[in-house]
């Protein structure tokens, strides 16, 4: 599969043509791609259009749509029934023209919010007295999580892995009993 790449040759959206047979294929990278490929081009703000190689015609609302329908089915879903529910009655009304507007920038304002939340719960845990602490058990998780979730690594991986963690435990052990010393 094609290597994702933040802008095109020439710094302009990544053309993808869709096939009669519903072959995408990548003109950027000449290569075929699937819709998950596109989800991760559009979560890493890619940007690209989607191209009907027939028609010449722009069909990325409907590829985005589309995107949109497969992760509603496989996963848990993001869009309440509530919210499809106004969404469908919107249509044909005299503030549909106004809709997308309001969508976009209130996507737009949330992805920007969430992102400063998660740097400010960040530097909270992470600074003050107990920030070392936060810290160390933080990568102690990471560690964790990633030694008891399966993966493809190598025994040479795996091996570097367990003295990692064994190395964060030791720490761990130091800093308990720094931590008793300072209680007594």
């Amino acid at each position: 599969m094609a290597k994702i790449k933040k802008k095109s040759k020439n710094d302009v959206p990544i053309i993808i043509k869709k096939y009669a047979n519903r072959r995408l294929y990548n003109t950027d990278s000449s290569s075929y791609i699937t819709l998950d490929f596109l989800a991760e081009m559009t979560r890493n703000d890619i940007d690209f259009i989607v191209i009907d190689a027939k028609s010449g015609g722009d069909i990325t609302h409907n590829i985005l749509t589309q995107i949109i329908m497969e992760e509603e089915a496989h996963g848990e879903t993001l869009l309440p029934v509530g919210f499809l529910k106004q969404i469908i009655s919107m249509y044909g009304n005299s503030m549909q023209s106004m809709v997308p507007q309001f969508l976009d920038a209130s996507m737009t304002n949330f992805r920007k919010n969430h992102k400063q939340i998660q740097e400010v719960l960040e530097n909270v845990v992470t600074s003050g007295p107990f920030g070392t602490i936060a810290k160390q058990n933080i990568e102690f998780a990471k560690a964790a999580r990633d030694a008891l979730l399966p993966s493809s690594t190598t025994s040479t991986d795996n091996a570097a892995k367990d003295r990692e963690i064994a190395a964060l435990k030791k720490q761990m052990a130091e800093l308990q009993a720094k931590l008793n010393n300072l209680d007594s």
